[in-house]
């Protein structure tokens, strides 16, 4: 594998974690803070609302669309709907707002534009993700997380078990404050793609917990857990740079060109993976360190085969 550090190279990542890890809560409790204050603008997956889609007689500038439907109190979500002739516009149920009104203001503010436009369709959509949906999938994520602090233990060490799911709770908890605080549209593709941060991050924790359970074996028996695990978190970092790397360059290359429809899912991946990162390097394993980590609870234990004289007995 291409390797960016010497082998004999070791970072002192721990050096500084307690900093790190400060810095880590004061967002995480600034996304909790968020959250309750602004809360999430729930997208019409979750809130359901009114569709109405428009033909131009020619191309139209959708920041130009924008401000007529501005004008007009119309705020929802914008998009071209197959070609650059046709709008469609999604607006989240209010009071004062029904079918009827929605559609009478977008036609009066697609007729500023472009006196020829056309009503192609107008209609109400339910929400696609119901209370009852929204609860089975908490549910779901909170047995998933047990799932996973059960193998982990089960698989490395519960110390390393409790710091992994602190730090997938970091990050999602920091994705999540991200949408809070810039008030961007929650819908079904970002919780895909949180989901999506969750399997990445858990991933790249796992190949961090291989690499020190390996060097708890092999370097010297006097080693310092810290000094442990900087050795192994400088080992597996050119991995960490190639994987996260690639990806993010694909997940920026989406937020500038994919469009306002996949902006949302492309900002969650942007969050997610940054701060993925930083969790599997500092949150996870500074929290297996601050639970008392030992190098004796990473080394199997050795099972020594009792000599026999050669002779079997027969009962």
């Amino acid at each position: 594998m291409l390797q960016f550090i010497k082998d004999t190279t070791v970072i002192p990542f721990m050096k500084i974690k307690g900093i790190v890890e400060v810095l880590c809560l004061v967002l995480v409790i600034g996304s909790i803070v968020s959250m309750c204050t602004k809360g999430l603008n729930w997208g019409l997956d979750f809130t359901g609302g009114i569709v109405v889609e428009t033909s131009y007689s020619k191309a139209v500038d959708l920041n130009d669309v924008k401000k007529e439907y501005a004008k007009q109190g119309i705020v929802g979500t914008t998009q071209h709907f197959g070609t650059n002739q046709d709008v469609l516009v999604r607006v989240a149920p209010k009071d004062g707002l029904d079918q009827q009104i929605v559609t009478n203001k977008v036609m009066a503010a697609s007729k500023a534009l472009d006196p020829s436009v056309t009503l192609s369709r107008t209609e109400y959509v339910g929400p696609a993700v119901g209370e009852e949906l929204v609860e089975s999938g908490l549910i779901a994520i909170v047995v998933s997380l047990l799932a996973i602090l059960i193998y982990i233990a089960f698989r490395f060490e519960w110390r390393m078990a409790t710091g992994a799911v602190i730090s997938l709770a970091y990050d999602v908890i920091v994705v999540l404050g991200t949408f809070s605080v810039l008030q961007i549209e929650y819908d079904l593709t970002v919780l895909a793609a949180v989901l999506t941060v969750v399997g990445y991050s858990l991933n790249d924790k796992i190949v961090v917990f291989d690499r020190i359970r390996e060097n708890a074996s092999s370097l010297p028996r006097n080693t310092v857990m810290s000094r442990l695990f900087d050795v192994s978190l400088t080992q597996t970092l050119s991995r960490t740079i190639i994987t996260s790397g690639t990806t993010l360059i694909t997940v920026v290359s989406l937020m500038i060109f994919g469009g306002e429809m996949i902006y949302g899912f492309a900002l969650a991946l942007f969050v997610g993976i940054v701060f993925g990162t930083i969790s599997s390097i500092y949150v996870a394993s500074t929290w297996a360190l601050i639970l008392g980590i030992k190098r004796e609870n990473l080394v199997p234990v050795k099972i020594e085969k009792k000599e026999s004289d050669g002779y079997e007995t027969m009962d």
